[in-house]
């Protein structure tokens, strides 16, 4: 995108007399130790792979730049520890998969299975994903977005919390290229109602529950609701 001054990002934004905004996001922060294994890779690819937080508020941030070419964008939103996003940018190498998450030592599980998979066309950001998809992101440019296994805020007053809502299916269908494709899958039941219920309500998007998408690895997430006894929904909508 042109050069831009972006708003202040989620976690940035101050009140008037100085003090940090309550905000309502879709994620909370956890904890950023890593194992061995996690530090090793990160030593080995947080360089190369992982854009830095602070690099998106640059005015001459640019996506290609980071990944060293222009091609068809992706984009992961809760990429957790890697296992579909290996597997799926993988199988896409002339695709750019520019996956988010918050939680660092997931983003590190992330680079050793991106790079055992040999798909080096992925760059991860833990920076908030509305606001990139809002302002790093141009509008009819996406080639696809996945969301698997948001966090459910199973709690009745959290679901505020959840990331689909119409809000951001207005944005998410606004990003999409036409004929594009937004996959998600979850494992409650009740979200996977409140997912339909939003996106079919959205004009620029025609879809709904679909069988499971068998280029979707089984990922732990997947599995931890199963064993719970929870039935898994695959939903994908298209932008008409």
């Amino acid at each position: 995108m042109n050069e831009r001054t972006a708003p202040a990002r989620p976690h940035l934004k101050l009140t008037p007399d100085g003090r940090r905004m309550r905000e309502v996001l879709s994620y909370s922060r956890r904890g950023s130790r890593f194992t061995p294994t996690q530090a090793a890779a990160w030593a080995a690819h947080q360089a190369d792979w992982v854009i830095p937080d602070e690099a998106v508020d640059r005015p001459d941030f640019s996506l290609a730049r980071w990944f060293g070419r222009e091609a068809p964008l992706i984009v992961e939103i809760g990429s957790g520890v890697g296992e579909a996003t290996a597997a799926l940018a993988a199988s896409r190498p002339d695709h750019d998969v520019l996956a988010f998450e918050v939680w660092r030592p997931g983003v590190a599980d992330s680079l050793w299975r991106v790079a055992e998979a040999g798909a080096d066309n992925v760059r991860f950001v833990s920076v908030d994903a509305v606001w990139s998809l809002e302002h790093l992101v141009a509008p009819d440019s996406l080639a696809g977005l996945w969301t698997f296994f948001p966090d459910p805020w199973p709690k009745t007053r959290h679901h505020k919390r959840r990331i689909v809502d119409p809000a951001f299916a207005a944005l998410a269908a606004s990003r999409l290229a036409p004929g594009a494709t937004w996959r998600l899958a979850t494992d409650w039941a009740d979200y996977a109602e409140q997912m339909q219920t939003v996106l079919d309500a959205e004009p620029a998007l025609e879809g709904g529950v679909v069988p499971r998408w068998d280029e979707r690895p089984v990922t732990r997430f997947e599995r931890k609701g199963v064993e719970a006894g929870r039935a898994i929904t695959d939903l994908a909508y298209t932008r008409s």
